[in-house]
């Protein structure tokens, strides 16, 4: 089920109602009040996520049983070897998993080539099942967590199965941490008024950018893309450009949607994006994209390897190491672990002399505008994101060359002047402006929409409204979520 489709329109009110009216309000004098919230949280996460194909259902519910029971043999085991070894085999387990599911066919396949031999009858050719990275690396957090002392395993399965599966997050995150999420089955929600209504301008701000900015420049791009050798070089940077744009409406937009859907349901998911193409350099760039994958690697890869406090020899091994699983995390072709190792060459020198955290805080922090240095800092680092974007768009790695051999004859002032005034593409150029405009004003809150300086109501209100109908009359091309597919 998608957040951009008339049937997520109508589920969501529905089981909004029924998870306060009914298995709050109704049974709050039962015992069972806190346990059948949360079963009514599995059930509702279950339709949701079979909506698209039931048949996987027996595949989460398998992932989310075994990892509760992983929990409880850890805690229960009577040695620090043995909680080892069942956390070890929780982790092959869900790995070996998500490898069956995601790259099989892509090792047999390069194995195949590599030795010229045949792949027939080799081959699963299954289908990957949605969101099975993300609920994966949610489940591991759990069973690792729970090995390392900092949460304590839950009897509760139904608590459990609700937070391995809670449904805005289920398919494309933010990755929960079992620190963060699963406390909040384990207690009594309270509906909060106030908190309801951010969430709905967070909603709001997440379909802006999708169905607005990403879905409308997925129309130029995905023409360009697959007519690219015969395009001119100013159109092919062009349609760069407005992927890293789609890519990044479309899966912040998801994000805030997911994140502003939970707060309707006194859920509090962690931040996923953080105005990254406001960033000074490539590695303040990652601290502000896909906060909740990058952290899990730093967290669970980066720092259990030694993190920066080895060797350098070992810290460029540790930078590579999480990049490139990083990149390979997005899926089975060689194209993903081009774009993680072109990014972990990006951030070596950073690393290398200290200054991979050099900016921490907010740019132009306390003034309206940057300073021409800052400026300059977040067109190159923009400009680092296009070029890796292109790598990440790519069918293959002899495609992303040739794109970039096209793109390699252009003029910057051409590809500034059609960018403006290109016929057709205006209007998404002016989404593109608002949407940073916006996210430029807001950097410091936590989404577009947190209009707290905004003191009258109706001023507020204007610009919800506002959204909405361009909502309604500039929709882009429909289409599912991009990271649907990891």
């Amino acid at each position: 089920m998608l957040f951009n489709s008339i049937q997520f329109a109508l589920f969501l009110p529905i089981v909004f109602l029924l998870y306060w009216f009914v298995f709050d309000r109704f049974i709050s004098k039962s015992k069972w009040q806190l346990r059948l919230q949360n079963a009514f949280v599995v059930v509702a996460s279950y339709v949701f996520y079979g909506w698209w194909d039931w048949r996987f259902l027996l595949l989460i519910a398998f992932t989310s049983f075994c990892s509760w029971g992983s929990g409880l043999l850890i805690g229960k085991a009577e040695t620090r070897k043995k909680a080892k070894i069942w956390t070890t085999l929780n982790i092959v387990l869900n790995l070996g998993i998500l490898a069956l599911f995601k790259y099989y066919d892509f090792f047999v396949t390069e194995f195949a080539q590599l030795f010229h031999i045949s792949t027939d009858g080799l081959l699963l050719k299954v289908i990957l099942p949605v969101g099975i990275s993300f609920y994966t690396f949610q489940a591991l957090s759990y069973s690792i967590d729970v090995y390392r002392g900092k949460i304590e395993p839950t009897k509760d399965i139904v608590a459990f199965f609700a937070f391995i599966s809670f449904f805005p997050q289920l398919v494309a995150g933010p990755i929960e941490r079992a620190t963060n999420l699963l406390p909040q089955f384990l207690r009594k929600r309270e509906f909060n008024y106030d908190t309801a209504v951010d969430g709905m301008r967070q909603i709001l701000w997440g379909l802006f950018k999708k169905i607005v900015v990403a879905d409308n420049c997925a129309v130029y791009v995905d023409e360009v893309f697959k007519t690219y050798t015969d395009q001119s070089g100013s159109t092919l940077l062009l349609a760069a450009i407005f992927f890293t744009f789609q890519i990044y409406g479309d899966f912040s937009g998801y994000s805030d949607i997911a994140i502003g859907t939970a707060k309707l349901f006194g859920i509090k998911l962690m931040r996923n994006f953080n105005v990254p193409y406001f960033s000074r350099d490539i590695a303040e760039f990652w601290r502000r994209w896909h906060i909740s994958l990058t952290t899990w690697f730093r967290d669970y890869v980066y720092i259990p390897l030694g993190g920066s406090r080895v060797s350098k020899a070992k810290v460029v091994r540790n930078t590579f190491i999480i990049f490139l699983l990083s990149g390979f995390w997005h899926g089975a072709n060689w194209t993903f672990i081009a774009w993680g190792a072109y990014h972990a060459i990006l951030f070596l020198p950073l690393i290398m002399t200290g200054k991979n955290r050099k900016y921490t805080n907010q740019v132009a922090e306390g003034r309206f505008l940057p300073t021409l240095k800052e400026t300059g800092q977040m067109l190159l680092t923009f400009f680092l994101a296009v070029i890796g974007w292109i790598i990440f768009r790519a069918e293959s790695i002899g495609m992303a060359f040739e794109y970039f051999q096209g793109m390699a004859q252009l003029g910057t002032v051409r590809v500034v002047y059609r960018f403006f005034t290109w016929p057709g593409l205006w209007p998404t150029n002016l989404f593109i402006v608002l949407m940073l405009g916006v996210e430029w004003l807001q950097r410091g809150k936590e989404h577009g929409l947190e209009l707290s300086g905004i003191k009258q109501a109706w001023l507020r209100s204007f610009f919800y409204y506002i959204l909405i109908i361009v909502m309604i009359f500039a929709t882009g091309k429909s289409s599912t979520f991009i990271y649907f597919q990891f």
